[in-house]
């Protein structure tokens, strides 16, 4: 299957979400109800809705994208390049919406494939779900219902690397450990995402952290292909706010 997936029309990607509020309390009350009666099947003993509420980013209900980066293999001057686009600002909708049209300026040039780690599990739905809440449009990329596995142009390095093994998970970190790749989590991992954005207000480092998990992720597909990886003076950074 990989020998005929083109490196060059590869979208790859990456988010981070968190919480849609910076605590419990400040939840509606609406909100908070359905909060506690989601937390009573992830609290353990002593664990309060409130304590476990920084978990919340993860559920699409409870949470919002406040980063959506991406990258794609491409030639510049002879020379191969990773370009890498970061869209984020405080209004959801507002990122979605470039993102969407992204996606489409792509899409009307060559038939590309998105490509996240556990992207199928968790990036692609949490993005086509906030879409819809928002009222946004599904590029037909995110819009999958009805079509058949092989029509869904959507590419997992967790996924590959299973090799069928559905009881398996591999982390982003380990699985670059084990090719031998500089880690993405050397300032911050997914857990202190939510604390960083709503508490210490440093967005910019968690834009960073989000464009290193994208640059990962093509270098495991790189890998898996028997290519050459990335080198730094290959990475272009062509972000909009």
């Amino acid at each position: 299957m990989l020998e005929q997936v083109k490196i060059g029309n590869i979208l790859f990607l990456d988010i981070e979400t968190v919480p849609a509020y910076p605590a419990f309390e400040e939840a509606p009350g609406q909100i908070q109800m359905l909060w506690e009666k989601k937390s009573m099947y992830l609290k353990r003993e002593a664990e309060t809705p409130g304590s476990l509420y920084q978990r919340a980013g993860i559920y699409s209900e409870f949470g919002r994208i406040i980063c959506i980066s991406t990258g794609m293999i491409g030639v510049q001057d002879d020379r191969r390049v990773f370009r890498i686009k970061s869209f984020y600002q405080q209004e959801e909708k507002e990122l979605l919406e470039s993102f969407a049209g992204l996606i489409s300026r792509l899409s009307q040039r060559r038939e590309i494939e998105l490509c996240a780690h556990n992207g199928k599990e968790f990036d692609f739905p949490y993005i086509a779900r906030r879409m819809v809440i928002h009222g946004i449009g599904l590029p037909e990329l995110f819009d999958i219902a009805g079509k058949k596995p092989w029509d869904v142009k959507h590419l997992d390095t967790l996924e590959l690397w299973k090799f069928g093994d559905h009881k398996h998970y591999t982390s982003l970190n380990l699985l670059a450990s084990v090719f031998g790749l500089e880690s993405p989590k050397s300032d911050l991992d997914g857990s202190q995402v939510a604390h960083v954005y709503w508490h210490e207000q440093d967005l910019a480092r968690i834009v960073e952290y989000c464009r290193r998990d994208v640059v990962t992720t093509a270098q495991i597909m790189l890998k898996f292909k028997g290519q050459e990886i990335l080198a730094l003076k290959d990475l272009i950074v062509l972000d909009e706010h």
